[in-house]
This record gives C-alpha cells, sequence and structure tokens, in this order.
C-alpha cells in the first residue's frame, strides 16, 4: 500500500477556521432523539466540524449499515473492520420515525461501505427510502451511497425507491486514489454517477471532493469536467481536516477566495449548483443546496 503522508504534529488552523458553536437545547434534543431510536450519524462517526451547527437545526446525516466501514481510506475517521455484523432489519423503520419526530423536511441518509454484501446494502438502502415515504410523506430525501463495487443492479435498487437526490462523493482526485481510497476506483466512481443519469435522467445528482489532500487546482477543474461528463449537476467542495495524527496529513489550507474561485469555475463549467468553502461538507445545508439546484415545488411536484 502506498505510503500515507503524515506529520507527526497536528497543524494549526487558519484563522478563517476559528469559530464558537456551543450546543444549545435543539441540538440536545435533536442528541436525545438520536440516540432513542439506536441510530448512527456521520456527523459523531466522521467527526464532522459542523455537527452543533447542523443539530441546533434538528438536521442530521444518517449512517446506515453499523458504525464499522470495510474500507479504509485515509482521510476518515470511521472505524473499519473486515467482519461487520449482520444487517438490522429494524433500521429503516427506527431512522424513518426519528426522521417524523424530528419534523424534518429533508435527510440525508448515507451508509458505511459493506463490501461484504452481494448488493453492498443496496436493498437496505431502499427499504429505508420506503419507510421514510411512509412515515413521513412531506419530507424530501437525499441519499449519499458507496459506489457497490460498480454493481449497476445494486443501483438500479436504490435509483426505484425514488431518492429526491443521489449523491455519490469522488472524494479527490484520481491521482491520489491509491493513497486516499485504496479500495475504490475513480472511473468506477463516475461510472456510476453516468449510470445513475441513463436510470433516471430527472433524478438530480451530486458528489464531492476535499481539497488539502495533495491535489493542484488544475486537477480540481479536471474533476469538475469529468464530474460534468457524468451529468452530475450538483457539486461540494470543502477542506480536508485531519481526524487524528494517524490520518492522511492536511498537505494545504485553502483560502475563503479560492473556494470563491472554484465555485465561479464550476458554475462555468455547467453545475446547476456548487456549494464551495472550507467548512462544506457534502451533506452540509444539503437543503439550501438542493433548492439552489432547483425548486422545491419541482421536486415535490
Amino acid at each position: 500500500m502506498p505510503v500515507v503522508p503524515m506529520s507527526p504534529t497536528r497543524q494549526r488552523l487558519p484563522e478563517w477556521f476559528k469559530r464558537s458553536l456551543p450546543a444549545n437545547a435543539v441540538s440536545a434534543e435533536t442528541d436525545r432523539i438520536v440516540r432513542e431510536h439506536g441510530l448512527v450519524t456521520v456527523c459523531e462517526e466522521a467527526t464532522c466540524p459542523n455537527r452543533q451547527e447542523c443539530w441546533a437545526k434538528k438536521a442530521a446525516t444518517f449512517m446506515l449499515m453499523g458504525e464499522a466501514c470495510t474500507r479504509t481510506c485515509t482521510f476518515c475517521d470511521v472505524a473499519h473492520t473486515k467482519t461487520p455484523p449482520p444487517l438490522d432489519p429494524t433500521e429503516p423503520e427506527r431512522l424513518a420515525a426519528a426522521v417524523k419526530r424530528l419534523g424534518l423536511a429533508f435527510v440525508v441518509i448515507t451508509s458505511v461501505n459493506r463490501d461484504d454484501l452481494p448488493d453492498g446494502g443496496a436493498a437496505h438502502f431502499a427499504a429505508t427510502i420506503r419507510a421514510v415515504r411512509a412515515a413521513a410523506p412531506g419530507t424530501l430525501i437525499e441519499v449519499l451511497t458507496p459506489d457497490f463495487r460498480g454493481n449497476f443492479a445494486a443501483l438500479a435498487t436504490v435509483v426505484a425507491a425514488r431518492p429526491d437526490v443521489f449523491n455519490h462523493n469522488l472524494e479527490t482526485v484520481g491521482r491520489l486514489y491509491p493513497t486516499v481510497r485504496p479500495q475504490a476506483k475513480y472511473q468506477r466512481s463516475l461510472d456510476v454517477l453516468a449510470h445513475l443519469k441513463t436510470l433516471a435522467p430527472d433524478m438530480l445528482t451530486k458528489s464531492g471532493i476535499m481539497v488539502g489532500l495533495g491535489e493542484t487546482d488544475d486537477e480540481v477543474v479536471q474533476i469538475m469536467k469529468d464530474l460534468r461528463g457524468s451529468r452530475v449537476d450538483i457539486m461540494t467542495i470543502g477542506q480536508y481536516l485531519r481526524p487524528s495524527l494517524e490520518h492522511h496529513d492536511i498537505i494545504r489550507f485553502v483560502t475563503p477566495e479560492q473556494f470563491k474561485g472554484f465555485e465561479e469555475r464550476g458554475l462555468a463549467e455547467g453545475f446547476r449548483y456548487v456549494a464551495s468553502g472550507p467548512y462544506v461538507r457534502s451533506s452540509y445545508f444539503a437543503e439550501e443546496v438542493m433548492k439552489g439546484a432547483v425548486s422545491l415545488e419541482r421536486l415535490k411536484g
């Protein structure tokens, strides 16, 4: 396996990262409802810096199929294992009940990679979408899925459940995949996104990357072109923040001005919407991002 760039000390964050987001009564209620229903969130498992801000708005990204992933991406703080536990058949209903209890107008549902399953967990995604539709018919649903190892039949299973937004992240540039995403393939992810548009041309598609892992600005532009070649509608770009000293090093901090330049270039490349900024994450302000790409009325219609 390629050597992962790491330094023995944690880098000091630039000035534009300094902010205070204390917990409040609403975020505490979100936390309580998540725990009462026995759910896992990527907000916690991936050590997201936006957790308190999102939970204060009763927004959470639910993570299906356990707390451990079968892949070993060097940027990610989610635990990994070769032998994950069996799927919990009650999880879709429990998640749907939490969505209803929180009164969510928009929910993001993601998962760990489950390469141990023949369909990568696609049927579990579909069951969860259907459960949310039954419990909270007015809630819009975004799914953030694995690549299902390029299994187009598995992809079709998720698409048939009709999420409103389908998201699959590239995470970084193709050159860095052997180091950053050793069990993934850049072209395979592009193929998944392209094939989805053949299955559901009207479904909004989305993909995101992190900067700061060693990519160049020119490579970021090439990713934009590649995603547009797969007819992706929405792109997110955020700063990589190192979860621990055992994870991939931060190679650079991109300035807010550079992020603005990425946004402008992405729009020029033809994306319906580009969310680009230091704190942007794939599911950060997902509802607002969706509304920026297409009207809420059209999605509900």
